[in-house]
């Protein structure tokens, strides 16, 4: 089945308020084209170097989403042109990209990772965390990046009820945040394996790889 046909297919099961990120990782520019050219914009890489390659490569109207984990000394290299960063785990990364983001005269939006896996391999932030910092006064004074709400990553598991009591969470994380700062408009929950159960419990943004380009080489 091609690239084509998938982004179609996906697409066309999608409510209206959830925003589809292709996830490119590991795939080139060929392949990237192709989800292109069926009108897909909005892609999502795990490492910033590879996103910056292809950046410099791709047309100028994608929206660019770093959705990996987020390495504080690499954040300048992204700062010019970064869409949307899912994966801001605490102050000092979100502080990093303020500055950097400064540099460029940019506001970069972000969404902050809450840590809703069992495993420790996963990243992220509390939710009481996260409510701390939108709550502080050094917060307020970050005027180039833009927090539009929160992402999570459920434990890599079969258990269906597992991910979705993690999803909820999530949700429920969300909602209380949101009476701290009524901005906040994006759960960015949800990959190939798992988007449909995540669009029911809140996700407006789904992350999709394989489901659409086929199983990754790495």
């Amino acid at each position: 089945m091609s690239i084509t046909k998938n982004l179609q297919d996906i697409q066309s099961q999608l409510p209206e308020q959830v925003t589809l990120v292709a996830v490119s990782k590991t795939k080139p520019v060929s392949e990237i084209m192709e989800a292109y050219q069926a009108g897909q914009r909005i892609f999502g890489e795990n490492r910033i170097q590879d996103m910056v390659e292809k950046y410099d490569e791709m047309p100028k109207d994608i929206q660019w989403h770093m959705i990996g984990h987020v390495q504080r000394n690499k954040v300048k290299y992204m700062a010019h042109f970064v869409s949307l960063i899912h994966g801001v785990e605490n102050f000092k990364t979100l502080k990093e990209i303020n500055k950097q983001a400064a540099r460029h005269d940019r506001t970069i939006d972000c969404l902050l990772q809450i840590k809703i896996a069992t495993e420790d391999s996963k990243f992220g932030m509390s939710a009481t965390e996260a409510s701390e910092i939108l709550q502080s006064e050094e917060f307020s004074d970050l005027k180039n990046v833009n927090v539009v709400g929160v992402m999570g990553m459920a434990t890599f598991t079969e258990d269906q009820e597992q991910i979705k009591r993690e999803f909820l969470s999530l949700k429920a994380a969300f909602q209380d945040l949101k009476k701290l700062n009524p901005k906040l408009e994006t759960i960015s929950i949800g990959m190939s394996g798992d988007y449909k159960l995540a669009i029911e419990c809140g996700s407006t943004m789904i992350r999709v790889g394989s489901s659409i380009f086929g199983a990754r080489n790495y």
